[in-house]
């Protein structure tokens, strides 16, 4: 069996685990006093895969039922690709959203953009910052080190989502993104950011869960719908959160 893919995803899950343990924290605390607030926690994915993210997260067994996915179908894998290619590309997109997904003070979001560099990605830390929220970003320093500074991909400031919230998760995405090299073959294969972002996505919510039982209160967390007694089980968090969550 040929595990170089498991090897490499592995090795940057190492990486995290060793090196961002103090900032998963410093991230799951702020997610958990949301909770202890009760308000919803908003994450965003800043276009193309990076948005799968959100549904990785979103109405999930195991996972939070205050998690407020902020989706644009404009900048979203549903869209043909070139088309949602040029949305994240404009500016004006990422602000919005947290317009109308209402983002305040005090609330809690995490953006996720491997590399952490296009409009829609910036705009929104930049408003979600200006409105008083408490950001947190999941990206990669080799991305910010490598792409060129007049790539029309970013954002017109020069910007890197590092260098606005509050709170920076290093991810470890190479640059480039894929991982595998085949001989014979000069072009690298197997993109691994939506693969590690998703593991850290659910550390996130992981530690926040474990964080919420350290202080001694009940996390909102689906059973699945799937299995016998997981509907009446819901029933409550439904009740809370369908007129609050824009997509539930």
């Amino acid at each position: 069996m040929d595990l170089r893919l498991l090897d490499r995803f592995n090795e940057l899950a190492a990486n995290f685990e060793e090196q961002e343990g103090d900032n998963l924290i410093k991230a799951a605390k702020l997610m958990a006093d949301a909770i202890e607030q009760d308000r919803l926690i908003y994450i965003f994915g800043g276009g193309g895969h990076t948005c799968l993210v959100m549904q990785e997260l979103f109405w999930r067994a195991g996972g939070l039922a205050n998690l407020c996915p902020m989706i644009d179908f404009a900048i979203h894998p549903v869209t043909p690709a070139y088309m949602y290619l040029a949305h994240e590309r404009m500016h004006g997109v990422g602000d919005a959203l947290v317009d109308y997904y209402g983002v305040g003070k005090d609330d809690v979001i995490l953006i996720f953009h491997s590399y952490g560099f296009n409009a829609p990605t910036i705009d929104c830390a930049l408003e979600a910052k200006k409105r008083g929220a408490h950001t947190i970003g999941i990206s990669s320093s080799d991305w910010k080190k490598n792409i060129p500074k007049e790539f029309p991909i970013r954002h017109k400031s020069g910007l890197h989502l590092s260098d606005i919230v509050e709170t920076f998760i290093e991810d470890f995405v190479p640059y480039g993104d894929t991982v595998i090299q085949l001989e014979g073959m000069e072009q690298p294969i197997t993109g691994i950011s939506s693969t590690i972002d998703f593991y850290i996505a659910h550390r996130l919510e992981m530690e926040c869960v474990k964080e919420c039982v350290a202080r001694g209160i009940q996390a909102p967390v689906w059973s699945s719908a799937n299995i016998p007694g997981g509907d009446e089980k819901n029933k409550a968090l439904r009740a809370k959160y369908n007129s609050r969550v824009k997509f539930l």
